[in-house]
């Protein structure tokens, strides 16, 4: 198992010098995986790490992970609830389904790490208290990141006091780590080679097709019907690395985050065109929008973005769906240098 200076060692490998929040995080991930706990006088089971968007949480996690030697696993946290229904649903009647399904899911699992935490509804709230139950029951070593401090969590009033026994287990079981440097890591950086969002949408177009042409070559630039989460979606182009889809079909139609993660799933990047950023001020448009923002974030695929307008600039001051801010620190990110992904080979991952 890794210690805290090896652990500092990788990260000053990407140029990071942990400041004091992430050092507090590293030693507490540290002992966590050596099953030690010398400053609690209660052993604690899990590391809980929360704070705005970019402070460094996903990058001090997934150092730890990535040196980790047990058998671990590693998600988003949308990936993880397609997961857990779909098993739901082909699993028999009974006293408890949820937590027969969920020792099921942790089988073999000695360390289990949730990529931006959330919990926005009942019924996730629900399926969380008891997934946390089974999996703290059976001993696995759990990692959570989030935006949203435990006593955040389902801020809605109407269910809020319904979630405070998970709230208050979190708060026992997990030391609770809270990342408050003023840097935003996302911000700032280098821009990357090929420039990836382009507005207006005139300039987009030629701009847009020349990256599709680089990377699939013309002879797949024609329009295709695709299948995402089981419902068939119309394409502009889709080649074996590279898909191109407008807005409207992709966040605007009826869709949810299983068509993302379908998505995201099939190609190392997505063309996503005629984005007008007035269809963003709807609200289950914008949300859908920051799901799939997360969707490709998480698996390190590339996107690419035609708009009439700016669209972090569009994106700005909005209000009505949740995380909002993290999807702007992650946009910044992802046309940066710094951002690597699959569609350029520099990240290996399926």
């Amino acid at each position: 198992m890794p210690d805290e200076a090896r652990v500092v060692e990788h990260l000053a490998a990407r140029g990071i010098a942990p400041d004091a929040s992430q050092q507090q995080a590293i030693a507490a991930l540290v002992a966590l995986l050596a099953g030690r706990d010398d400053k609690q006088a209660a052993p604690r089971q899990g590391v809980y790490c929360h704070g705005l968007p970019g402070r460094g949480k996903s990058l001090v996690v997934d150092t730890v992970f990535e040196l980790a030697t047990c058998s671990k696993r590693r998600l988003h946290f949308h990936e993880f609830l397609r997961e857990i229904n779909r098993r739901l649903v082909n699993e028999p009647r009974g006293d408890d389904r949820l937590g027969s399904v969920s020792k099921q899911w942790l089988d073999g699992v000695t360390l289990l790490c949730f990529d931006e935490f959330h919990v926005h509804d009942i019924a996730d709230a629900f399926l969380m208290g008891r997934f946390l139950d089974t999996a703290l029951e059976l001993g696995v070593r759990i990692v959570l990141t989030s935006n949203y401090a435990p006593d955040a969590l389902l801020s809605d009033p109407e269910f809020h006091e319904r979630f405070l026994p998970t709230i208050e287990q979190i708060k026992r079981a997990f030391t609770v780590i809270h990342f408050d440097g003023a840097r935003d890591y996302r911000f700032g950086g280098e821009d990357a080679e090929l420039p990836h969002f382009f507005a207006p949408l005139d300039v987009a177009a030629e701009a847009l097709k020349a990256i599709f042409e680089r990377y699939e070559g013309s002879e797949s630039l024609q329009p295709v019907t695709l299948t995402a989460a089981g419902r068939p979606l119309a394409a502009r182009a889709a080649g074996a690395a590279l898909m191109w889809a407008d807005f409207d079909t992709l966040c605007v139609a009826s869709r949810s985050h299983h068509d993302y993660l379908d998505l995201a799933h099939a190609w190392h990047g997505l063309i996503l065109d005629n984005l007008h950023t007035a269809w963003l001020a709807t609200s289950h448009t914008l949300q859908r929008f920051i799901w799939l923002v997360d969707i490709f974030y998480d698996r390190k695929r590339a996107l690419f973005i035609g708009s009439d307008a700016p669209i972090e600039a569009a994106l700005n001051g909005l209000e009505g769906a949740h995380d909002l801010s993290r999807t702007l620190s992650r946009l910044a990110e992802m046309q940066s240098r710094a951002y690597r992904n699959t569609l350029d080979g520099s990240l290996n991952v399926a």
